[in-house]
């Protein structure tokens, strides 16, 4: 049986304001392996989280739920003292006319939380104010109707690097294609470590989530062009991100009822 590791992001120094983090210090996580770059407005719901806290800076993933609220993994804001968050944009640094940068410093983090199993590993950011939708930044269309079922489609989405021997964000967001496994094939790998809370996707050969992915999300295209969050990235191997081990995502379904008592979200 393999472990897994959280992938708590990356760490990094702070610098100049609009500026990437410099001098990358990453954890073990997941990674956008392969794929491609995002095209401009494809993904307006894509959030970029800088995390301070009391033990160190953090980068994560997130989805623009509403006007006010971010959604991402639990590990993203446990012990958060605050947020620096990025909408609008594909670039983490860089001119871009339509980017919009927020901070916040309140969040919700679901009260069954445990660090160590990553089991209930969800979190929500409230932003003070609201902000104003455009072409390149809107909520996510949906909620998922239904559990995502095993061979299921989607696209995993993040900033996280792009193979075990670059450390550090990509400027640029990237997305992949993967298709979600049974739980019981995901537990030949990890073992019972794997909870009904939880979904495991695969790539074509080893493509999928890394370090600096963490609370991105994984999104399904359904009817009319509409996006659903299904999932939101919470663990890899500890084989590495370039293994055949898939990559786990804490799964939405589950949480819809706790989301929506929360953001008041439909």
């Amino acid at each position: 049986m393999k472990l897994f590791v959280f992938l708590l992001c990356a760490s990094f120094v702070w610098s100049l304001p609009n500026k990437k983090p410099t001098n990358l210090k990453t954890l073990p996580g997941p990674r956008i392996i392969g794929g491609s770059e995002a095209r401009t407005g494809q993904f307006v719901f894509a959030a970029a989280i800088y995390t301070t806290t009391l033990g160190g800076n953090y980068f994560c993933g997130g989805t623009l739920l509403s006007d006010q609220w971010v959604l991402t993994a639990g590990q993203c804001v446990d012990g958060a003292e605050l947020f620096d968050i990025h909408l609008g944009t594909n670039l983490l640094n860089g001119d871009d006319p339509y980017a919009v940068r927020v901070s916040a410093d309140e969040y919700i983090l679901h009260p069954e939380y445990d660090p160590l199993s990553l089991d209930n590993d969800i979190g929500l950011i409230w932003l003070r104010l609201p902000v104003e939708f455009s072409d390149y930044l809107r909520p996510v269309d949906y909620l998922p109707f239904a559990e995502l079922p095993t061979s299921s489609s989607g696209m995993a989405i993040g900033w996280g690097q792009i193979s075990d021997d670059d450390p550090g964000l990509v400027n640029d967001l990237r997305w992949v294609y993967v298709t979600s496994l049974s739980n019981v094939e995901c537990k030949t790998v990890y073992g019972n470590q794997i909870t009904d809370s939880m979904v495991c996707v695969d790539g074509n050969y080893n493509e999928g989530t890394c370090i600096g992915d963490t609370g991105s999300p994984l999104v399904q295209i359904i009817s009319r062009g509409h996006t659903v969050v299904a999932g939101i990235a919470s663990f890899v191997s500890m084989n590495g991100c370039e293994s055949t081990d898939p990559s786990g995502f804490t799964r939405v379904f589950a949480y819809n009822d706790w989301i929506r008592n929360i953001t008041g979200r439909p």
